[in-house]
């Protein structure tokens, strides 16, 4: 009785084993015998998908790389480390120009596209009802990478003619080249006309307190009731406080609102003023007599800072307007390329082929089971 139950499943085994021997086997003459759609069905697709790039209009690919203008300290950050008085305010976290996120950021902008667009008709010739579906058409057929080592940029333009695709790539170079210039001389101007402002106000003001400080005489007992240093600690913060404000309008220019220079800046500029609060009130209590030599030298100190500080400001941001712009150096002038670059008709035969022979698998798979 045990021999029988042992011997039993050994013969379940043996068949359930000749039977998947047949599965195989079974497939195997059904490939076999189909093998002749085996083979036109990838030779039949891959002609066909080679004679499909031959229908297909080819696309040409142009690439021009330039090297942006180096990141350096804004112009009133630098202006402002060149005081001794505020040199410290200046190192460290000021605003980069130039940076290649930022240029990146330029080429991508509707300014410029907008300017493409319209000297190539490409409204007309992506025959687009708006001129944003002519930019959003430009942008899908335009890449623009950043190289993180080198700090270049490369442009690639995808179009059906070889020359307008060259002449596209040079041209976002160019019209980077207008927007950096225009926006570099819009905020120079600005600068000049408001720092020359502040250099006459601060000019009729010194002269006044440079005339009151005369006038209060001088003699050793008013230097004792105040000690120099602390005329010149409490100048030494007014002119502080007006560089980081300075500092901070510049801030805001170039960098978003929520931008970590701009909180630090601010932080600082919170932390001079509540220190001047408290000189103001200590200088507000009752002097005895010969305070008010103190009092006005220390004015007149703080006329001269704010004059010295604006004086260089205003050479600073002349020297802006002089310029005309950032430099931008083409490493690579796009040229019209001679090879297609697309449809590439070796894959194309090669995927086509590789799909036939897939769908002639699955169809002779498909019928032995619905047998």
């Amino acid at each position: 009785m045990n021999k029988a139950e042992h011997a039993a499943p050994t013969r379940k085994v043996d068949a359930n084993q000749h039977a998947d021997g047949n599965s195989i086997g079974s497939v195997a003459v059904k490939l076999r015998e189909r093998l002749t759609l085996l083979v036109l069905a990838p030779v039949v697709a891959g002609s066909l998908a080679l004679g499909a790039t031959y229908l297909t209009a080819p696309i040409f690919t142009a690439r021009t790389t330039f090297l942006p203008p180096q990141a350096q300290q804004a112009s009133a950050a630098s202006a402002l480390a060149s005081l001794s008085s505020v040199a410290g305010l200046s190192a460290g976290g000021g605003a980069t120009r130039g940076s290649v996120e930022q240029h990146v950021a330029f080429l991508q902008s509707v300014a410029v596209t907008d300017r493409i667009v319209q000297h190539f008709d490409l409204q007309k010739l992506y025959d687009a009802p708006f001129k944003a579906s002519a930019r959003k058409a430009l942008i899908a057929n335009v890449r623009i990478a950043a190289g993180k080592k080198d700090g270049l940029i490369a442009i690639e333009v995808d179009d059906p003619s070889p020359e307008r695709a060259a002449d596209i790539a040079n041209r976002f170079v160019e019209e980077l080249r207008r927007l950096t210039a225009g926006l570099a001389l819009t905020e120079a101007q600005q600068r000049r006309v408001f720092f020359d402002r502040q250099l006459s106000s601060t000019k009729d003001k010194l002269t006044k307190a440079q005339l009151a400080l005369q006038s209060s005489g001088y003699n050793d007992s008013s230097l004792k009731t105040e000690p120099r240093v602390t005329a010149e600690a409490y100048t030494r913060l007014k002119s502080e406080s007006i560089a980081l404000e300075m500092r901070l309008n510049t801030l805001r220019m170039t960098l978003a609102p929520g931008a970590i220079e701009i909180q630090q800046a601010e932080s600082n500029l919170n932390s001079i003023r509540r220190q001047l609060v408290h000189a103001e009130d200590a200088s507000s209590a009752p002097k005895p007599n010969g305070a008010a030599y103190v009092e006005r030298f220390r004015e007149f100190k703080y006329q001269e800072t704010l004059f010295e500080l604006f004086a260089r400001q205003l050479e600073l941001a002349r020297s802006d307007e002089a310029r005309e712009g950032p430099l931008i150096q083409v490493v690579d002038l796009a040229t019209p390329p001679e090879v297609k670059s697309r449809p590439k008709r070796l894959n194309a035969a090669i995927m086509g082929a590789a799909a036939g022979l897939a769908g002639a698998l699955a169809l002779v798979l498909f019928r032995r089971r619905a047998k």
